[in-house]
């Protein structure tokens, strides 16, 4: 029974491991994208036909690449953590102080997630887009509300590897 509960569990992050991978490859062309649009655009101003739109497209890609990226570096664990202090606590106490930084994640995602898809759902109905090339916000906005709420599957998933000693 242990092991059949073992072998989902590694299913499950294996599943969310490449679902984090996914999103980075997504964040990755999107960050090539970008680069090209911006040297085609700055070629193309030499020659007095820069690509309308540029910069609108750029921001809306700025929030796509750091949005669908979280993920996969937390799952890697490459954001900057300062855990001076937490390293002189007994393993114990770092464990709950890991767990507990981790709901705190979880709530703060579950809030952005949320308000940005209701925010996204208000920008649909309102039919807001980008001034220049009018595209519309709400598709950026649902992304990145999701890659919010994938972020507490990847917390979340940090907390089983916590409990089962595989964090540190």
């Amino acid at each position: 029974k242990n092991k059949l509960f073992e072998g989902a569990m590694q299913k499950l992050l294996g599943a969310v491991h490449k679902i984090c991978k996914g999103l980075n490859v997504i964040a990755a062309v999107m960050l090539a994208f970008m680069i090209l649009l911006t040297v085609a655009d700055v070629i193309l101003r030499s020659a007095r036909a820069p690509i309308v739109g540029t910069y609108e497209i750029v921001g809306l890609l700025c929030a796509i690449i750091i949005s669908f990226a979280i993920p996969f570096t937390t799952w890697k664990r490459g954001h900057i953590r300062v855990d001076f202090f937490v390293e002189m606590l007994s393993p114990m106490a770092r464990k709950i102080v890991n767990v507990a930084a981790k709901c705190l994640g979880i709530a703060l995602f579950v809030l952005i997630g949320w308000n940005l898809i209701v925010f996204g759902i208000d920008l649909a109905k309102a039919g807001e887009v980008t001034p220049t090339r009018h595209i519309p916000f709400y598709p950026v906005l649902y992304g990145i509300g999701v890659c919010c709420l994938f972020e507490c599957v990847v917390l979340l998933s940090d907390i089983v590897k916590i409990v089962r000693g595989e964090y540190e």
